[in-house]
């Protein structure tokens, strides 16, 4: 039987844009999550402290309204109250009369409890009158007839609770104030119902509630529209880029064939100029060999011996080709024996005093460095032979804690300002680009009294050193 082949799972790759998008992103929704959060928390402080304080406002002004109609209460009672005995029940009676007609606004009135916990006045809810409520609970287990009491017996107090509302038979909150009529153990007071202080409160807590939400979703507005406005300047700058890339693309291309048109034209006259003509005059002494060997002329050895140096000055010239584009030395014995070659050769061929310094390595240079530095050398030195008309030049190979540099300098007349800046030859530039791509540095100084070209590679391209073999001068 055989089983499904499963395709391996490919890992998810962000390309290099979106990771400068995230990069840019996340910080942002976090920022911007951490702002929301604190102004929230914030608002809803100062608001809960607002309503905090208005709700103990409007409870305070119940309170007050409570106390002043328990003094109106009083004032209507204490005549009677003041001349009556202890036990004098028409004088009893005749407040509780006055006390149950005084009812006001919708759910307004008096009550009165004796100290036992029996109800005598409840002119809303005579269903209270002449029972015993001590030891009873409301909705939220207070026993409010016991507690309304023993307020009165110290004298006066304030009491929250809740209690059926009249006009409406819901439970409701209510605030009541008692006062006792010590002579006769009596408790009366009233109450207010304060459902209104409530619905206030609930209100500005909605209100906060909501302009909270509305600064989250401004917020989350503002946050879509600076990651909107990211994403847009992240494309266009990208779109810039791709542009700017393709244009130093095409242009890298293009030095690229005119260095490789230059050098073959370069190999090409080598070869016209030295090799061809070398080898057409062999052959002709050859040929002239040829017919004097015929001829049984004695000079023929001669000829043949012309022709047999002439085959190893083009052997030498074909070496010294093969040399300049690409030496041996530098991969058998390293940079610095290179290097060598390279100066006594010019001095040679030029005629300009030259000398070299170089250092022994205790790491080795990474095989790209050795040929950047060689290169970079080659090329300055041709620069030199062009153009500079110098009379002497030294160059200085050393290694360092941040890596290894190149110092190339000579007497002659100096780099015109458009070479030694943003215009740079073909050459210079081909030194440059060598550098960026090692991560390097390249310096030029140039004035009337000569130029130095200093090249740096980083620490990064010195390699350790073999156990096995002896660590060469570079």
């Amino acid at each position: 039987m055989s089983h499904p082949v499963v395709p391996p799972k490919r890992k998810l790759r962000l390309s290099y844009e979106r990771q400068i998008f995230l990069m840019a992103a996340i910080p942002m929704i976090l920022a911007a999550a951490a702002i929301a959060l604190i102004v929230a928390g914030q608002a809803r402080n100062l608001a809960e402290q607002e309503i905090t304080a208005l709700e103990k406002q409007l409870i305070s002004a119940k309170k007050a309204e409570l106390k002043n109609y328990l003094s109106l209460a009083r004032t209507a009672i204490v005549e009677t109250y003041g001349r009556a005995l202890p036990d004098d029940q028409d004088a009893m009676t005749e407040v509780a009369q006055t006390l149950a007609a005084m009812i006001y606004g919708q759910d307004g009135f008096f009550f009165v409890y004796d100290y036992d916990g029996n109800n005598l006045v409840s002119p809303r809810q005579t269903y209270l009158i002449n029972r015993n409520w001590s030891d009873v609970e409301n909705a939220d287990g207070i026993k409010v007839a016991d507690e309304l009491i023993a307020l009165a017996r110290q004298g006066s107090g304030y009491l929250s609770y809740s209690w059926i509302k009249p006009s409406t038979g819901e439970v409701e909150s209510m605030v009541s104030y008692v006062v006792g009529l010590q002579d006769w153990r009596w408790a009366v007071g009233t109450g207010v119902f304060i459902d209104d202080v409530l619905k206030t409160v609930a209100a500005a807590r909605a209100q906060t509630e909501a302009r909270v939400q509305s600064i989250f979703f401004w917020i989350t507005v503002i946050t879509l529209s600076a990651l909107l406005a990211v994403f847009l300047t992240g494309l266009v700058i990208n779109i810039r880029e791709r542009r700017l890339a393709d244009a130093k693309l095409k242009e890298l291309t293009q030095r690229v064939l005119d260095t490789q048109e230059q050098e073959r034209g370069r190999v090409a006259r080598e070869l016209h100029d030295s090799i061809s003509q070398i080898l057409v005059g062999v052959r002709y002494m050859l040929e002239l060999a040829r017919r004097q060997v015929r001829q049984g002329d004695p000079k023929s050895e001669a000829g043949i011996e012309r022709s047999i140096e002439g085959l190893q000055s083009a052997i030498s010239e074909v070496r010294r080709i093969s040399r300049d584009l690409r030496p041996g030395v530098l991969d058998d014995l390293g940079l610095g024996p290179a290097l060598k070659a390279l100066v006594e050769e010019f001095s040679k061929r030029t005629g300009i005093e030259s000398t070299l310094e170089t250092a022994v390595f205790r790491n080795r240079l990474s095989n790209d460095a050795k040929i950047a530095l060689y290169r970079i050398a080659q090329e300055a030195l041709t620069n030199i032979e062009r153009h500079a008309q110098a009379s002497h030049i030294s160059l200085r190979l050393r290694g360092h804690t941040k890596g290894a540099t190149l110092r190339i300098q000579d007497d002659g007349i100096g780099l015109p300002k458009s070479e030694a800046g943003a215009g740079a030859g073909l050459g210079l530039r081909n030194m440059q680009e060598r550098m960026e791509q090692l991560n390097g540095s390249l310096r030029i100084m140039s004035s009337r009294s000569g130029t130095v070209i200093e090249a740096q590679v980083p620490l990064g391209h010195l390699l350790p050193p073999e156990s096995n073999h002896k660590v060469a001068a570079e």
